[in-house]
């Protein structure tokens, strides 16, 4: 039932065809951006043209790289990508978490891991495809949500044990090991990161329709088709950040204490 529902894109994707000229004309957008930020004093322009550059030139580049991958029908093609794909994030990631020791190294194992465990689940389970065309873009929605989440549980809770310092440290004089006085710390941070995906969850389809179902709709896919996916979708990235979030949580929290139970003073934290 999973590979008969997602297939349903494919074919129909071929039916939607944009040229360069519909992207430069939809720059008109941007030049309004810009206008407005100059009639404003924002000075964003330069920001606005360079972003806007950049997110050009890195998704052709992408665009050519899936399509090369496709084209080969190689695992390993497939794997290299995700790979790259994860090692960028754990880059991004990292320098969020930059005055943290092993900062890298933490948002690389808890990227691997959720979004491994994830992939795995959803191929396993015949919910989608093991094709390239499906674990590619499906991947990168997965690392790149573990990639925020990390970031966002690893700065929150540098912050909060920055701020409860005092808390803390008077816990531990009275014999509390690290895990029990940074509790209600975790479990702050580890909500916050997740906040935002639920408040999506529930609003979705009343405040906003989602990229995968919008992207299915002007493939000219069925709309029923198109929430099914989104379903799919929109319960893998629960399941992504939940895991992420919570070995995020537990490894900065583990690095910010020395071997003999100290609550570390952060360089720049």
């Amino acid at each position: 039932m999973g590979r008969a529902l997602i297939e349903v894109a494919g074919p129909l994707a071929a039916q939607a065809q944009f040229s360069f000229v519909n992207v430069a004309v939809a720059l008109l957008m941007v030049a309004v951006a810009v206008a407005l930020s100059f009639w404003q004093r924002l000075s964003l322009e330069k920001d606005m043209l360079l972003a806007c550059a950049r997110a050009f030139v890195q998704l052709l580049a992408i665009g050519y790289v899936i399509q090369l991958v496709f084209r080969s029908r190689s695992f390993w093609f497939v794997l290299l990508l995700l790979t790259a794909m994860v090692l960028f994030a754990a880059i991004t990631s990292g320098r969020r978490l930059r005055p943290l020791p092993g900062a890298y190294a933490i948002a690389a194992i808890a990227i691997t891991l959720a979004s491994a465990l994830t992939l795995v689940l959803l191929v396993a389970l015949d919910v989608v495809p093991s094709t390239a065309r499906y674990v590619v873009p499906l991947g990168g929605m997965i690392v790149g949500n573990a990639m925020n989440v990390v970031s966002v549980v690893g700065t929150r809770l540098m912050e909060e044990l920055e701020s409860q310092r005092r808390t803390i440290e008077a816990a531990l004089a009275l014999a509390a090991s690290p895990s029990q006085a940074t509790r209600p710390s975790l479990r702050r941070a580890v909500r916050v990161a997740m906040i935002p995906l639920i408040d999506n969850t529930k609003t979705i389809g009343l405040v906003f329709l989602p990229g995968a179902m919008t992207g299915m709709i002007l493939a000219g896919a069925d709309p029923l088709d198109a929430v099914k996916l989104q379903a799919i979708v929109m319960y893998m990235l629960i399941g992504t950040v939940a895991i992420a979030a919570v070995t995020a949580a537990y490894l900065v929290q583990r690095q910010l204490f020395t071997r003999h139970e100290q609550l570390r003073r952060l360089s720049g934290g």
